[in-house]
């Protein structure tokens, strides 16, 4: 495992340059990617070089609510791209060949789920090692594209163990050499509904969050639907000894008053967000009665402005007869009003909207994932302020 402490002859450099430690780290790294692509991709001008900026969305910058430089899509969108074999198929296959399709619809930035592709696309199936970070690196530099997060490794036990720690320490080293901000999962921080289990959720957060800091990485967790359930912290004891009533607040709003600011971050998943928002309104106060609150995911994430740095922007359709609300469909052909969300939540060139679609790889149609982030890109760019 490798330490995260300079060496001498690294803080002498490092002062001469005049930069921080994590800056310098990424610039190592960098280089070192550099030196391993070019005997084998050579010296021919970068895809960002010679690609025209904007794709067509050149009026109305000011008015944009989502910039350029932050329109990005989580890499689980097109799953079945980057798992797709480049030896039976002409389509876009492995990470190196998506990351150039995507810079072409003229996405900016990637959040990986996991870095696993398929066995024969270059670099082998799985890179998650240094080495591995050192040439995805090197193609997301070559098409202009920068790592921005990651739905990876979170430790499952607690107090940790040795390798977990030495794992999430490992994860942390490749999101510094792919240059990320941010490191975090897809999963929420416990699935349970009881305070005394988010009380212990909250402090494993507080500690490997910060490790992550001193690694120069926010840490931070994802929401399904059911994280944004009330919590249940009062009321009568069942027969295990839990309470059975709420006061009303909602599991990640405890959450995020459980966790310190420097060192734990949400990414808001804004249709499991509406998802919430439809299921849970009404809960059972601690003196039995019936309260309605409804959800305001914008609200929230205005109250709590910098713990949101990042969003999955996935879209649905209504459907009232599915439990949930909504039918998940491409971004931007939905109903979730994006515009007004966007413009609630102020703060354009802090967020980092990621398009997001679970549903978008088909077995029919081998292109489709692909397809639909072109049209994902294309609705978030479009999104402008209402005059």
């Amino acid at each position: 495992m490798t330490d995260f402490h300079d060496t001498p002859a690294d803080e002498a450099l490092r002062q001469r340059l005049g930069i921080n430690r994590r800056r310098f780290l990424s610039t190592c790294t960098a280089v070192g990617a550099g030196a391993i692509a070019a005997p084998v991709f050579g010296a021919a001008p970068s895809f960002a070089q010679s690609k025209t900026e904007g794709h067509g969305h050149h009026h109305g910058h000011g008015r944009e609510l989502v910039p350029a430089n932050k329109r990005g899509i989580i890499l689980y969108t097109v799953r079945d791209a980057t798992g797709r074999d480049p030896l039976t198929s002409d389509l876009p296959s492995g990470f190196r060949e998506v990351f150039k399709e995507l810079a072409r619809y003229g996405y900016k930035q990637v959040e990986f789920a996991g870095y696993g592709q398929h066995a024969n696309a270059p670099g082998g199936a799985g890179l998650e090692s240094v080495e591995g970070a050192k040439l995805l690196r090197s193609w997301l530099d070559e098409y202009g594209l920068r790592a921005q997060g990651n739905h990876g490794f979170i430790p499952g036990s607690w107090p940790l163990s040795q390798p977990d720690l030495d794992t999430f320490k490992k994860n942390l080293e490749i999101a510094n050499i792919l240059g990320m901000d941010h490191m975090g999962t897809g999963g929420d921080p416990t699935n349970s509904s009881y305070k005394a289990d988010w009380d212990v959720a909250a402090d494993k957060w507080n500690a490997l969050g910060t490790i992550a800091r001193k690694a120069g990485i926010k840490l931070y967790t994802h929401n399904h639907d059911a994280a944004y359930g009330f919590l249940l912290d009062g009321g009568p004891l069942d027969a295990q000894g839990r309470p059975t009533r709420s006061s009303g607040i909602r599991r990640l709003e405890y959450f995020l008053k459980a966790t310190d600011p420097r060192t734990v971050w949400l990414e808001m998943d804004i249709y499991w967000a509406h998802v919430a928002q439809y299921k849970f309104h009404t809960y059972t106060a601690h003196d039995g009665s019936q309260r309605k609150k409804v959800f305001d995911p914008a609200a929230l994430v205005s109250r709590n402005n910098k713990r949101y740095p990042l969003f999955h922007a996935k879209d649905g359709t209504r459907n009232d007869t599915s439990g949930e609300g909504y039918d998940m469909v491409a971004f931007g052909e939905g109903v979730i009003d994006y515009r007004t969300f966007f413009s609630r939540v102020g703060e354009k060139n802090y967020h980092n909207p990621m398009v997001e679609q679970d549903n978008a790889p088909s077995g029919t149609d081998l292109g489709q994932s692909l397809k639909l982030a072109k049209i994902g890109y294309d609705n978030l760019a479009a999104l402008r302020k209402k005059r």
